[in-house]
């Protein structure tokens, strides 16, 4: 039985959480609205990206979502490639490649962004795709991974998709594939404990948690 691994980017592989909080406070800044902390950013995450700006308090009013969504892609690409990945990712890569996992990408990221974020940080000769959308708008991947599937034969149960965010349980079960979260990324513990699978401390955690879902 062949066995993959389908990996979030953002907050399951790169550390950008503190990133995204520093752009969203600068966009909040410049409509004279309250910033947020990152615990406030960690509890209202969500996608879609709109609804969350909606949260944090950004008024569309005052600049489009369409121009602030460019905004925030021109200044945060440069910036993401001086961001880290999480402790001992690669290491990580290796051990499950070593067992025999396919390992596959699947991003809301805009596909030329998320290739030159993983070609900057030497990651791309781990995985068999690296998958991302169309578009800066970050809607939803569950279409991308469901044709790569079907493209490449491959069953949900023979998947285990890893994410930081509840939507990734979604896109998860969409591919009817099992899922685990991390804790790390983008959306609290607290939040992800809504969703009933299982949540770890970061993908370094991910090997010896296999048992629990595979």
């Amino acid at each position: 039985m062949n066995k993959y691994i389908f990996l979030d980017f953002n907050g399951t592989i790169i550390d950008d959480v503190d990133l995204c909080v520093d752009l969203l406070n600068q966009i909040l800044k410049k409509q004279k609205k309250p910033e947020v902390s990152i615990e406030r950013y960690k509890s209202i995450f969500t996608f879609p990206i709109k609804k969350y700006y909606e949260l944090a308090g950004v008024d569309f009013s005052l600049e489009s979502f369409e121009s602030l969504a460019q905004w925030f892609i021109k200044e945060y690409q440069p910036l993401s490639l001086k961001c880290d990945l999480y402790p001992l990712s690669v290491v990580t890569f290796q051990k499950l490649k070593e067992k025999g996992y396919h390992l596959v990408i699947l991003s809301a990221s805009e596909k030329n962004n998320l290739l030159e974020q993983c070609e900057s940080f030497g990651i791309v000769p781990y995985f068999d795709a690296i998958l991302g959308i169309d578009n800066i708008h970050a809607s939803s991947k569950i279409g991308i991974a469901l044709d790569y599937m079907k493209q490449n034969n491959i069953l949900g149960r023979d998947v285990l998709f890893v994410g930081d965010t509840l939507h990734d349980l979604e896109v998860a079960t969409s591919m009817g594939a099992r899922c685990m979260l991390v804790s790390c990324g983008h959306q609290a513990k607290e939040v992800l404990a809504g969703g009933n699978v299982p949540i770890i401390p970061s993908i370094s955690a991910l090997v010896d948690s296999l048992d629990n879902v595979c």
